[in-house]
């Protein structure tokens, strides 16, 4: 059993990943300022669902709490000497945050160094950082491997990532701290954020809002279903690497356009989407190699994009249409 401090806990990926270490049996403090980036209630209910699946409800500790707050962050760790922080808290979105980077670098690139600077004074716990794809920009190399520069980041999103990143490096050299960086490539699944592509299709489909598809859906996403994501996770906290970045995707790219077909099929209704340029800050291709994942972390993707467009759609369903069992 670990006692865990979890950043970002009533999100998408936080939330699954609070479940998932309960059902291992650890004690999980979770933090997470539950922010309007999208409605909050959904956080909560995020909240509710994990702490009534848990086999032990009460190893779920939450504290309403900005990774900003530099003293209140250090007292969670003073107090609990937690063996590993796994930090999935951040500001996301790479079009929203041209609009407001400062935000993106205070969150993203200042709440990462209140966290590694409490865990220098508190037993250096195993650091487990989540970082994404998107720091590649539009590189050459293809399938993307985490030896590439990744130098030239398209949005200050996915430079905040990467400046955390090389801030990781500099407390594993400085101070022989444990930081494993994952860069998650298009994660989807149930809990998913409204502003993801899976969920917005959805949304157009049955509550006919506009969603652009941009370049007519000719670009390649590597689709990474979130227990996929949730398993490379729970591996990382296993095994102190020194400082190592590796990529969890599925390692086979679908195209846009043919992921939206999938949706419709298990919803049965054709989706009305906008044509759109593609924006300057995306990417036209994304496709992680995951061969430092499993000869690191043993990580194995076993979901499908079909197995898990049809488990997302049963959700949405259920949480979102209120429409039958889960």
């Amino acid at each position: 059993m670990k006692k865990i401090l979890l950043t970002g806990a009533a999100g998408f990926i936080g939330s699954n990943t609070a479940s998932a270490l309960l059902r291992r049996g650890d004690v999980v403090v979770g933090v997470d300022n539950l922010n309007d980036y999208y409605d909050p209630a959904r956080k909560l209910t995020n909240l509710e669902e994990v702490r009534s699946s848990a086999p032990e409800p009460g190893k779920l500790i939450f504290h309403k709490m900005d990774i900003r707050d530099e003293a209140g962050i250090d007292a969670l760790c003073a107090e609990h000497r937690f063996d590993v922080i796994i930090h999935l808290a951040a500001m996301a979105g790479v079009r929203a945050s041209i609009e407001d980077p400062k935000l993106y670098f205070d969150v993203n690139l200042g709440g990462t160094l209140n966290l590694l600077l409490s865990a220098q004074r508190h037993g250096q716990p195993l650091f487990v950082f989540a970082s994404t794809s998107s720091v590649y920009g539009e590189t050459d190399v293809i399938p993307f491997v985490e030896t590439d520069r990744a130098d030239r980041p398209l949005a200050p999103y996915p430079a905040s990532k990467r400046a955390a990143e090389l801030l990781g490096y500099s407390y594993f050299h400085l101070f022989g701290q444990n930081f494993t960086a994952l860069r998650f490539f298009t994660v989807y699944g149930p809990r998913g954020r409204p502003d993801m592509m899976a969920y917005k299709v959805l949304d157009n489909i049955f509550r006919g809002m506009e969603v652009p598809l941009y370049n007519d859906g000719r670009m390649h996403r590597d689709w990474t279903y979130v227990d996929d994501i949730v398993q490379g996770v729970l591996a990382a906290t296993n095994k102190p690497l020194g400082y190592e970045i590796v990529n969890l995707g599925r390692g086979q790219p679908t195209l846009l356009a043919d992921f939206v077909r999938l949706i419709e099929r298990q919803a049965g209704r054709r989706a009305h989407l906008t044509s759109s340029p593609m924006p300057a800050a995306d990417i036209g291709y994304t496709y992680a190699s995951i061969d430092r994942a499993r000869e690191l972390l043993g990580y194995f993707p076993t979901v499908t994009v079909e197995q898990g467009v049809e488990r997302f759609w049963r959700w949405y369903r259920q949480a979102v249409l209120k429409d039958g069992p889960s």
